[in-house]
């Protein structure tokens, strides 16, 4: 898997991302303000109501995971980049981190980012792992949360094999993914047979049901003049 999210410029731009305020990350008038907090918006998906355990896989640095802890006893955060998971920790324990905000050339300026309020810090855990290879002692949950994770995994269909086990019976699960695939992270052999939909039902249909499809547009600031502005099409899913 490359190592590109273990670099300083990825971990700056993916806690800006996460935690940075709208004028802090776009600061056009005219922008896409609507593709601004998807972490936030992604967690939305799941129903009201609090629950005894949530995990989010691929959490990067961590604001889901946070989010999540608004309304679930103990979340715990997984990625496979340690530099995501240092800073995610780093948040959690209410130190505020400076990132690198890259402007132009070899100019930069510096952000200050911290914890949402009211996020449930105390709740939340982190730890580096291999979404194609969870540990076995994780137990189930009754949420979990993958945002614009599969089409990064060198095998997919391994995370996808694990679900089952991960999501409690009622429990409830929410995958965004973008349908970005590219053979620098997954082997055309891997990827899907035609529409990524199509083959997350063939994969899941087993053991969840599909109870809603729905598009979330997100932003990444790379310099004051270039960003990322992409469409996850997010689906949430009933353990049966």
């Amino acid at each position: 898997m490359p190592d590109v999210y273990e670099t300083d410029r990825y971990v700056g731009e993916y806690l800006l991302f996460h935690y940075g305020k709208a004028k802090e990350i776009l600061p056009w008038q005219d922008g896409p303000v609507d593709a601004l907090d998807f972490p936030v918006r992604t967690v939305g998906h799941f129903s009201l109501g609090k629950v005894a355990r949530a995990l989010d896989v691929g959490c990067a640095v961590g604001r889901s995971a946070f989010e999540l802890g608004r309304t679930s006893g103990e979340v715990i955060g997984i990625d496979f980049s340690k530099a995501f998971i240092e800073a995610a920790e780093k948040i959690g324990n209410g130190d505020g981190l400076i990132c690198q905000r890259l402007e132009e050339a070899s100019e930069v300026s510096e952000v200050k980012v911290s914890a949402p309020e009211g996020a449930g810090e105390g709740q939340v855990s982190f730890e580096v792992g291999d979404a194609m290879n969870l540990r076995a002692d994780l137990g189930s949950f009754d949420r979990v949360h993958a945002a614009n994770l599969v089409c990064r995994l060198p095998e997919p269909r391994k995370f996808l094999a694990r679900l089952p086990d991960l999501v409690r019976s009622g429990g409830e699960l929410v995958l965004a993914t973008p349908c970005t695939w590219l053979e620098e992270f997954t082997q055309k052999e891997n990827w899907p047979e035609g529409r990524t939909l199509d083959w997350l039902k063939k994969e899941l249909a087993g053991d969840f049901e599909l109870i809603e499809v729905a598009d979330e547009p997100f932003l990444i600031r790379e310099t004051a003049r270039k960003f990322q502005w992409t469409v996850s099409m997010v689906t949430k899913w009933v353990r049966r």
